[in-house]
């Protein structure tokens, strides 16, 4: 079954690169990208977990743990780390889980046969402190992510996750949000300040916080 915006992330025990993880434990509290890439050994996915690997310090900034996935095992994995800091000069800075039974691939429905018959697509999970999906992106095997959007993104959930506003088309951090519609104008206005009223429906304001 898919995992649906607000679903909560499955539980689930596994060794890693890191040692054995139990899931729940592992994240506590924090935020979670949780990604997977389809196989050990290739191209794209080399580029990709060492991107990671060097942005890390913009996940920490955010409070968000990163753990990857792929359905080939714990050895592959650990090989395969000093070929990642070759290509990128990045190394492997978080755990890479190992998934050779599918279990966790399948409960989070990472396998679509018609793109990969045995093999994880490019899936992102943005999982909340509370275990509930905010966030997922499926790409194909042969498209590299984009994690500055990706960050992007979660910039924007976390600050609509406490805030009562929205973000517009290609918002970045820093620039004008969307006023909750809940709000009249003259509560949007004691609450976030002067008002950029293009519609009824659309009114702009600083970025709270």
């Amino acid at each position: 079954m898919a995992i649906r915006l607000g679903d909560k992330a499955p539980n689930f025990s596994a060794e890693s690169t890191d040692g054995h993880i139990d899931f729940y434990d592992w994240k506590g509290d924090s935020w979670v990208l949780l990604f997977s890439h389809p196989k050990d050994f290739t191209p794209v996915c080399t580029t990709e977990l060492g991107a990671v690997a060097g942005l890390k310090p913009e996940f920490d900034k955010r409070g968000v743990k990163i753990i990857g996935i792929s359905v080939d095992p714990l050895d592959s994995h650990q090989g395969w780390a000093q070929d990642i800091e070759d290509v990128t000069g990045n190394a492997l800075s978080f755990p890479l889980l190992a998934d050779p039974d599918h279990k966790i691939a399948e409960a989070f429905d990472m396998i679509h046969p018609n793109e990969l018959a045995t093999l994880t697509v490019r899936t992102v999970f943005v999982i909340a402190p509370d275990n509930t999906v905010k966030l997922t992106l499926t790409y194909p095997a042969s498209t590299g992510r984009n994690w500055q959007e990706i960050l992007r993104a979660i910039d924007s959930i976390q600050l609509t996750a406490n805030h009562s506003v929205s973000t517009p088309s290609d918002w970045k951090p820093g620039e004008h949000v969307i006023a909750a519609p809940t709000f009249s104008d003259e509560e949007a206005e004691a609450k976030f300040g002067p008002l950029d009223k293009k519609k009824d429906y659309l009114r702009f304001v600083s970025q709270p916080g």
